[in-house]
């Protein structure tokens, strides 16, 4: 009897976070005053994928 080879598929990459395109930081705007004026930008954690940049189900 002939051994048949057995191949293992190759390992298949997770899907990635529409809303922070994988990177798992998202960017937010910083509004100060009363006027609510804009004054920069301040990264923080995609609350979608919770920081793996991986897309859950």
């Amino acid at each position: 009897m002939a051994a048949s080879k057995t191949t293992t598929p190759p390992p298949v990459e997770p899907a990635k976070c529409p809303t922070c395109k994988g990177s798992g930081e998202i960017s937010r705007a910083v509004h100060v005053g009363r006027k609510r004026r804009p004054v920069g930008q301040q990264t923080g954690i995609c609350l979608t994928c919770l920081g793996s940049g991986e897309a859950t189900d």
